[in-house]
């Protein structure tokens, strides 16, 4: 990853009117501030402008920077001024988190746009996304499919790297079960008990706050440190700060979006870094779990972590931009906007082809007596070419009872499509020789 390049500190005793002058003669004033109100730039962009525009890049960086500081906020998270942190509300976040207020949660219902017959079906295949794409950006080295697999069918994982998404999912399920809970210490180390149970080279380290400081956060293209966490020894202090702050212990002076805050963190952990490892995957696996407390029920069936994934380089700079430029936290926080609406996105554009495909598998289907589940898995049959299902696969996918699942599978035995066969104690369901046949003949 390029370098980023610090923001100058400014030394000059400039008058900002005299400022606004020189930027009004060049006819760049009312530019500037529809820039920084819309996609709010760090240093790197104003410099590169500033030499389009012949204009002197810090004397242009110094009027963003008094213009940003008159409105904005400090968050007084810790008593240690470098842990001090600044927020600002351009109006590009003003707008996307009230998009996202009316897509996520509010007087929408889940039935607003997904099924209730199929609500159960999306969650688990949610989290289940979400758990492998978190685990894949934290080097994770298998493919979604395989990986998916393993979930479904309920397969222990064979390696590291399947142990992760394992781990993951468990911690997903256990978000979901408890969001209505408050966070301590205690519960942050269970979370990251579960997160890393059987991945670290040091079985104690699981669950339990790092106890050096010889963490240091690199950039693996050119061995550069990235990031020097704080020290040890405020580890407690720390922690016990960012619990009374996801807890909502300590009100603002200012209204702080929920979601903003759930992304702050996100952040937070990233930058304590309390953990020797798993730093990252208990971040967004607290960023969740605050949105679920607050009501934006839609966030359990999205993945964020999958748009993080396809663009890991951005999500690093967020995080420096926020930190070298004095933990302005307005960069992290648009980033992170912006991904939880590619993902929203995503979930709708998913949901449609769902609807689509089962469309087209009710016209196939029609004047037949198959459940929902049913043709579900002759949908996997028809597009996958999927020819082996398990009792354990389907109970998962869809979230019902053993015999449930048993009932369904045994039901396309009896219509020819599948076939039982014994393999030591369990039982497969194979796809029959004219399987596909008799399906497309059930019109």
């Amino acid at each position: 990853m390029r370098k980023i390049e610090n923001p100058p500190y400014i030394k000059e005793k400039w008058e900002f009117s005299d400022l606004l002058d020189e930027l009004i003669v060049i006819q760049k004033y009312l530019e500037v501030s529809e820039i920084n109100d819309s996609s709010y730039p760090y240093w790197e962009k104003w410099k590169y402008w500033a030499k389009e525009w012949d204009f002197d890049a810090r004397k242009l960086w110094k009027i963003i920077k008094i213009k940003r500081s008159i409105s904005q906020k400090k968050i007084n998270f810790n008593s240690k001024e470098k842990f001090d942190l600044y927020i600002n509300t351009p109006s590009i976040m003003q707008q996307k988190l009230h998009e996202l207020d009316l897509s996520l949660g509010g007087n929408l219902h889940a039935s607003d746009i997904i099924p209730t017959e199929e609500k159960q079906r999306y969650l688990i295949s949610s989290l289940m996304e979400e758990a492998i794409a978190s685990s894949q950006l934290e080097g994770a080295a298998t493919t979604r499919k395989i990986a998916k697999e393993m979930l479904e069918s309920n397969r222990k994982p064979r390696n590291l790297s399947e142990q992760m998404i394992v781990n993951n999912y468990d911690v997903m399920q256990w978000i979901v079960e408890n969001k209505k809970a408050s966070i301590s210490s205690d519960t942050v180390l269970q979370i990251h008990k579960i997160i890393t149970n059987n991945t670290l080279a040091d079985k104690q380290e699981e669950g339990a706050f790092r106890t050096t400081d010889d963490v240091r956060i690199i950039d693996v293209q050119t061995g550069a440190i990235l990031h020097n966490p704080p020290p040890q020894e405020d580890l407690e202090n720390l922690m016990n700060e960012l619990c009374k702050f996801v807890n909502d212990e300590n009100k603002e002076d200012f209204f702080l979006h929920p979601i903003s805050k759930a992304i702050i963190i996100h952040f937070l952990i990233g930058f304590i870094h309390p953990f020797a490892d798993g730093n990252g995957r208990t971040a967004r696996a607290l960023f969740y779990w605050y949105l679920i407390k607050k009501g934006y029920w839609l966030i359990e069936y999205m993945s964020v972590s999958r748009i993080i994934l396809g663009c890991k380089t951005q999500y690093a700079r967020a995080y420096q931009h926020t930190e070298k430029d004095n933990n302005d936290l307005t960069y992290f926080i648009l980033y992170n906007l912006k991904c939880i609406e590619n993902s929203l996105n995503e979930l709708k554009k998913y949901i449609e082809r769902k609807n689509r495909e089962k469309k087209n598998i009710l016209t196939l289907l029609r004047n037949t007596d198959y459940n929902d589940r049913q043709m579900e898995l002759i949908q996997e049959i028809l597009n996958n070419k999927k020819t082996l299902f398990s009792v354990l696969e389907v109970e998962t996918k869809f979230g019902v009872s053993n015999q449930t699942a048993r009932t369904d599978l045994n039901y396309l035995v009896s219509k020819g499509i599948l076939e039982a066969r014994k393999n030591g104690n369990k039982i497969q369901f194979l796809l029959t020789e004219g399987g596909e046949k008799k399906i497309i003949g059930a019109r």
